[in-house]
């Protein structure tokens, strides 16, 4: 039915942007058929439209000349599975196809909870899942994909040998892509291709009288998505990503994934833009209405265009800005060395008020309930109004508050450098106090309950919210200054034993480790997929966050001591080399 090329855009003379046209040749002698057949055509370019994920090519333009019609995508360097299947000596190791999958089902789930309509994709198979450089998969080929709606019958389409029975009956649901991508998986780790077999018959041909290397516990999983009845498959992409990510801890796969960066290379990413300051950065960056506000060593609060990285102002104090700045009603709250609280106009820099408390101020600003808490160097948790720069009370604690407070209903929680770990009410009066051995300058996450936060004394903690006992403790090889990350039930930290950590929140199993190449200095945030962590050799790295995953790593020329900002498939990031970087996510 046509071809797809590899092209160059013109519309950008003075670079090289590679796209894909796709060809669509309509020589049908039917009206009615060539009617459809534009309709499907129009129906991929919409669909694509409407997507936006990392592993779907993102569509640049439509257009027909005659009896030919185009799509333009964006282009993927790389090969499709079934010719590395074919090109691959042996069989492709567990591992990698375990890692293929997981991302399959991620794609999947993302398709299936489209809004307003869920998307079946219909065609799942080798030669429609592209793997790219970096060995990550991208979907292609939506030619048939359409919009789901319940009891809705269409027609008999797909691939035989990866469509299971319903769909050959016009019924495909969600459920069917789930039987097709088990059906690719067979494929990939017996080589045995389905579209030469008998229908239905995986059961006759198990995957591991065919390769006795794979697992049990893979093998049993693309049994699962392999029933003939749908009912009897996983319910969701979601749940079948669980039971992948299940067979992979209790094989072992997951760990030996995780841990290694030699292979990946830095030198071809670029930053979208730099931003240089007069000194270190320590501060984490916040976006706030298309700009970027950043502290920095040199005294100064900068304001840059998000997506230029061009200089808009900048807001002078008397000392280093190593806190975070919050956004609140157009105004920007940060803490300096300075011993202050500043709070200044978003958009002119302009000073709308100051608080002073009696030393540095290295604790981040948290606004909520009509208040900004935040710690000090002088021993204090100070709770004041966000709109008089009045404090309403202040809570003495032992040490300085270096941790970031965090905020509940009814609490707040922040840690000293003394090892104490404080609740205090809204009013200021303790309700409970816990005791590290070692400085808690790690900023608290509170969640269901709990209270999770790492310790100077190699441990990780999670603490009853409400009372404040232990409820279990993590041991690290060294201390941690890192504040968790938590999302899906698993919480994210690093310690200075060069470890980048995910625990499964609730009974502290460790899921996987990754190794960097220092001390991990700055804390993990998570966006989308992926997770982005800082370390002291000044690498940022990016990991599948399920399986801890290295999908690379970007090395600036100073420290990266505070967590990146991940906003609109940008990441920002600061670093001790004076540099402010944006990358694409």
């Amino acid at each position: 039915m046509g071809s797809v090329y590899r092209a160059r855009d013109l519309h950008f003379p003075n670079v090289v942007k590679l796209v894909a046209v796709k060809e669509m040749i309509n020589s049908a002698s039917d009206p009615l058929i060539r009617k459809t057949i534009i309709q499907n055509f129009e129906r991929e370019a919409n669909i694509l439209a409407t997507l936006n994920h990392t592993s779907i090519p993102r569509i640049y333009d439509y257009f027909s000349e005659g009896e030919r019609s185009y799509l333009v995508l964006e282009f993927i360097n790389g090969k499709d599975l079934e010719a590395i299947i074919e090109q691959t000596e042996g069989y492709l190791l567990e591992e990698q196809v375990l890692l293929w999958a997981i991302e399959l089902c991620d794609v999947l789930s993302f398709l299936h909870s489209h809004k307003p309509d869920a998307i079946i994709f219909r065609d799942m198979k080798p030669s429609n899942v592209m793997i790219n450089q970096s060995q990550h998969i991208v979907l292609v080929d939506f030619g048939i994909a359409k919009p789901f709606q319940t009891g809705q019958k269409g027609t008999m389409i797909g691939t035989e040998g990866y469509s299971p029975p319903e769909q050959y009956r016009g019924e495909a649901t969600p459920l069917a892509d789930i039987y097709a991508l088990g059906a690719t998986l067979h494929h990939a780790l017996t080589r045995r291709d389905p579209r030469l077999e008998p229908p239905f018959s995986f059961s006759e041909r198990p995957v591991r009288k065919i390769n006795p290397a794979i697992s049990a516990e893979l093998e049993a999983v693309i049994n699962t998505a392999l029933q003939y009845s749908p009912e009897d498959r996983y319910p969701s992409a979601d749940a079948m990503k669980e039971a992948l990510l299940t067979a992979g801890r209790k094989t072992g796969v997951l760990n030996r994934i995780a841990g290694t960066t030699a292979s990946i290379p830095s030198s071809g990413l670029k930053p979208l833009w730099t931003f240089q300051c007069e000194d270190e950065i320590r501060s984490t960056p916040v976006h706030h209405n298309g700009v970027i506000y950043v502290g920095c060593y040199d005294h100064n609060l900068y304001a840059l265009n998000a997506a230029s990285g061009e200089f808009q102002w900048k807001y002078a104090t008397d000392g280093g800005v190593v806190t975070r700045p919050a956004a609140y009603e157009n105004n920007i709250y940060f803490g300096s060395e300075d011993y202050r609280l500043h709070v200044v106009s978003a958009r002119s820099g302009k000073v709308v008020w100051t608080y002073y408390t009696e030393a540095p101020v290295r604790s981040s600003p948290r606004i909520a309930e009509g208040h900004v808490f935040f710690g000090s160097d002088d021993a204090r948790i100070h709770a004041v109004n966000v709109m008089t720069g009045r404090a309403s009370w202040r809570f003495e604690t032992v040490a300085p508050i270096r941790s970031t407070p965090f905020v509940t209903q009814d609490a707040v929680f922040a840690g000293c450098e003394s090892g104490e770990f404080y609740c205090v009410d809204f009013g200021g009066e303790l309700k409970w106090r816990f005791k590290a051995k070692l400085a808690v300058t790690s900023s608290p996450w509170v969640e269901e309950g709990v209270v999770y936060f790492g310790s100077l004394d190699s441990s990780f903690y999670a603490v009853d919210a409400r009372a404040g006992w232990v409820i279990w403790r993590f041991r690290m090889g060294k201390g941690s200054i890192v504040s968790p990350y938590l999302t899906e039930g698993l919480v994210f930290t690093g310690s200075a034993d060069g470890f980048i950590y995910a625990i499964e929140a609730r009974t502290s199993k460790e899921i996987w480790r990754f190794r960097t190449e220092h001390q991990v200095s700055g804390s993990p945030v998570v966006y989308k997929d992926s997770l982005y962590c800082g370390t002291a050799d000044g690498i940022l790295y990016c990991l599948e966050y399920r399986t801890g995953r290295l999908r690379w790593k970007y090395t600036t020329q100073g420290s990266i001591t505070s967590a990146p900002l991940v906003y609109n498939d940008i990441v920002y990031v600061g670093s001790a080399d004076h540099f402010v970087y944006a990358l694409l996510a």
